[in-house]
């Protein structure tokens, strides 16, 4: 099956924010269309809002302490989203849309994405760039990608 540049998706994304761009022709102006996901609260303070409470010791005569949170809520928060993400693009790798993927990240963000990527999906994989691109206008987006694009490729 031949490939159509048509079909090579690109993914810009960082904690909060993911942009996918769908389609990126090599000749021609970009004619891109771009999915937006945002991450629904990523501030501390909303995360942490209700306190985890108190327990009492199970030795020592009725103590209470405070109880710890179990795990950083930050890095739940952003896997979470992440997870949201990569649905997507299963949805459309499924619909057979994706042929190629391109990620570019923060490096963060891009290491946690390798490891939460399906094994199909991952082998559409073309480029991973440790670059946040999320704030490049949507005019300069496809532009800039290719450029990276054609450096690596």
């Amino acid at each position: 099956m031949m490939v159509r540049e048509e079909d090579t998706w690109a993914l810009v994304l960082d904690s909060t924010r993911a942009r996918i761009l769908r389609g990126l022709p090599r000749r021609g102006p970009p004619s891109t269309a771009e999915l937006v996901l945002k991450c629904e609260s990523h501030k501390l303070r909303d995360l942490m809002s209700d306190k985890p409470g108190r327990s009492f010791a199970s030795f020592g005569g009725g103590r209470r302490s405070a109880m710890e949170y179990g795990s950083d809520p930050l890095m739940e928060d952003e896997r979470t989203f992440l997870r949201e993400v990569v649905a997507v693009l299963e949805t459309h790798r499924r619909a057979g849309e994706v042929h190629q993927l391109v990620i570019f990240a923060e490096p963060h963000s891009l290491g946690l994405m390798r490891t939460m990527l399906p094994p199909a999906l991952r082998r559409l994989v073309r480029c991973e760039m440790p670059l946040n691109l999320i704030h490049v206008s949507a005019h300069e987006l496809p532009q800039v990608i290719l450029g990276y694009l054609g450096r690596k490729m």
